[in-house]
């Protein structure tokens, strides 16, 4: 035993205070009671979706993938129709208007015919809507201006037996708000000021 106290008492003897005997480190009081406390780094949990989330995803994802498509599109019709518009200005003889309107129409089928027939109904609904932001005129009207009432009258027909209207109007503070979000990240991904 008293082997043991001498052991005891020696190692203390050469235990010497220095600058790293202290941690310091945070605390907190809970009911009081005082413990040690550390913060843990962000931890990301992924659990299994539920059907209405797994739904709604897909939706989004089919939504963003068609305005990713047909964005461009429309920014090309604003731009088209805002520069036949200025140029139509100009024109005040309706032979002309009806040529220079004609001409136009040859340019942009032969430009957009074959990627627009390429597009799905859904990517099509999408692009009127985007043309609508573009412009802020509706496809209707868009169409009654420069092809007639007569024919912005049937094209609204095939619209509506393929489920869609080409009266749509853009909403980007209600219906279309997630629409816009996603125009804001690919206009954003792209330098155009939207």
């Amino acid at each position: 035993m008293s082997l043991f106290l001498i052991a005891a008492f020696r190692a203390d003897a050469q235990w010497q205070e220095g600058p790293f005997d202290t941690l310091y480190v945070p605390i907190i009081i809970e009911g009081g009671d005082t413990m040690t406390y550390g913060a843990l780094d962000m931890v990301l949990v992924w659990g299994r979706m539920s059907a209405d989330q797994r739904r709604a995803h897909r939706e989004w994802t089919r939504l963003r993938n068609a305005v990713y498509v047909t964005y461009p599109y429309a920014k090309k019709a604003g731009f088209i129709i805002n520069d036949v518009n200025s140029n139509l200005q100009g024109i005040v003889d309706a032979n002309k208007r009806k040529k220079y309107l004609s001409q136009r129409e040859k340019e942009l089928k032969k430009e957009f015919t074959e990627p627009l027939t390429n597009l799905s109904v859904y990517q099509g609904k999408v692009l009127m809507k985007l043309i609508n932001r573009e412009t802020s005129n509706t496809c209707y009207e868009l169409v009654k201006e420069y092809r007639g009432g007569f024919s912005a009258r049937f094209w609204q027909t095939i619209a509506w037996i393929f489920g869609g209207s080409l009266k749509q109007d853009y909403d980007p503070r209600g219906a279309d708000a997630e629409m816009e979000r996603i125009v804001q990240e690919v206009a954003r991904m792209y330098g155009h000021a939207s």
